[in-house]
């Protein structure tokens, strides 16, 4: 297999690695190949959209959920360092309101995989981070949800001491949900 999975505390998040081929002068992988994401992950959804972002040291965007047409995200770093995080958000979940976090790098070149239901969201660890990530389904802007990335009933350890300041954060994300009138997944 070209792809190492490796379980998380919600076992339906996954971190993957891909099979790197490098000498002095660079590397190979392949980034994406749906048999073998299947063959990891026991998942055959289709990926419909790729997203790529850029952002500053410090900046933290999340936690994102789409609450109708909800998107599976197949997520990787291309430069730079992110703290990734992902929630669970279905209600009939014996882990709803648990998160998972990983440090997802250009060095380490781990994905994680964040099915649909869960609310993910990154900060950036690094000056600036390349963001990459595949979708289960297309955004929807009428459907996106945002649970507050502080909120103290799912308690997220963000590594904020390697920060420079406090997080910067979209005007959406600072008026994000709280878990109490948060939206969740039947």
């Amino acid at each position: 297999m070209s792809l190492k999975a490796t379980a998380t505390r919600l076992p339906e998040v996954v971190i993957l690695e891909p099979r790197v081929f490098g000498d002095e002068r660079g590397f190979f992988m392949e980034s994406f190949n749906a048999a073998s994401f299947q063959e990891a992950t026991g998942v055959a959804l289709p990926f419909v959209q790729d997203n790529h972002s850029r952002s500053a040291h410090g900046v933290l965007r999340g936690l994102h959920y789409q609450i109708r047409n909800p998107q599976g995200k197949l997520v990787r770093v291309t430069s730079g360092r992110v703290f990734d995080v992902a929630v669970d958000m279905r209600r009939s979940s014996p882990r709803v309101g648990q998160w998972v976090g990983v440090e997802l790098s250009a060095d380490n070149k781990r994905q994680l995989w964040v099915p649909p239901g869960f609310a993910h969201g990154f900060v950036v660890l690094s000056d600036s981070a390349d963001f990459l990530y595949k979708t289960t389904d297309y955004y929807a802007p009428q459907h996106e949800r945002a649970l507050a990335w502080n909120d103290p009933h799912v308690n997220v350890e963000w590594p904020l001491s390697e920060l420079r300041q406090a997080p910067a954060l979209s005007a959406k994300d600072a008026a994000a949900a709280r878990w109490d009138s948060a939206e969740f997944f039947d």
